[in-house]
């Protein structure tokens, strides 16, 4: 797996990757983690990849990221851990 670019944003760290045939696109917040897949044969360019992680994209994985953390705070609470 090759990195390609950390891409900088406030809320969330997004990092490129290359992985056979795939760009890998990595979102990270604390302790979560939403990893895309998108194969090399769906766009032309790294750029065309970047123009995927537009305002509203990235917006709906940090509600995503909210709804994550719910979810693993409500199956601790289930199993009281």
């Amino acid at each position: 797996m090759r990195q390609l670019a950390d891409i900088p944003h406030p809320d969330v760290k997004i990092t490129l990757f290359s992985w056979n045939g795939k760009y890998l696109i990595k979102l990270e917040k604390g302790q979560l983690e939403q990893t895309y897949k998108v194969s090399e044969m769906d766009v032309t360019s790294e750029a065309d990849v970047r123009q995927l992680l537009d305002a509203e994209f990235v917006a709906a994985a940090v509600q995503r990221f909210a709804q994550m953390r719910q979810d693993l705070q409500a199956a601790f609470d289930r199993h009281e851990l």
